[in-house]
């Protein structure tokens, strides 16, 4: 099991450490991804998060820990949006569901996406294989739902290619993110409805017609 890395807090109120450090999250996430992990200070993220810089060592103790924290903030909503499908019966149904759930996170979290994938690196190497490791849990997540697809008989996948795909639908919804600019005539429901086809054609071994697109 990847254990969660401790940030540790001076504060013993677990609501109000929860409550802070989402405002210092939404506040981090605007300056690193304007500014850069580097040039951001401790000062700037407690000004952007609307307390002082004394408060914000309360809840955290380098500003490594606030970008893990933003990292760590995107698994945690992933596990949420998925706690609602029935993963552990796998079928193409909940396949389809779960890219849909997980195409509107990325859509509902652009810029923590971002900053995330551009800034990363910069963790302490505990924090970052952490990251890796809960990247690596969400592949598997669909990868074991491709692979009951695959059992059923829904799709036609050989191990090796299960693993791929998963990887791939994966990645191909964080274009979402990074490409937004240039996908401005797309909504996110275009967006996912026609990733989800090109996805399924070749998975199927014929063309699938996912509903509201011709």
């Amino acid at each position: 099991m990847n254990r969660k890395r401790e940030v540790q807090s001076s504060v013993k109120d677990e609501s109000l450490i929860a409550k802070r450090r989402a405002q210092m999250i939404r506040g981090a996430v605007t300056l690193f991804k304007e500014k850069g992990f580097h040039r951001t200070t401790t000062r700037e993220i407690a000004k952007a998060s609307g307390f002082s810089i004394g408060t914000l060592y309360e809840y955290i103790r380098t500003k490594e820990d606030v970008l893990y924290l933003v990292c760590d903030s995107i698994y945690d909503e992933v596990h949420a949006r998925f706690d609602a499908l029935d993963i552990e019966k796998g079928s193409l149904e909940v396949l389809v569901t779960a890219i849909g759930h997980y195409y509107g996170l990325i859509d509902d979290m652009q810029d923590e996406f971002v900053v995330m994938y551009q800034e990363s690196k910069s963790l302490p190497k505990d924090a970052l294989q952490y990251v890796l490791n809960k990247e690596m849990e969400m592949v598997s997540l669909f990868e074991g739902l491709l692979a009951d697809c695959a059992e059923s008989g829904e799709v036609k996948l050989s191990p090796k290619e299960i693993t791929l795909a998963a990887h791939h639908l994966f990645v191909q919804g964080q274009m979402w993110a990074f490409r937004r600019w240039a996908l401005r005539d797309f909504t996110i429901e275009e967006f996912i409805e026609l990733q989800t086809q090109f996805l399924l054609q070749g998975m199927a071994g014929e063309k699938i017609t996912i509903q509201g697109v011709k």
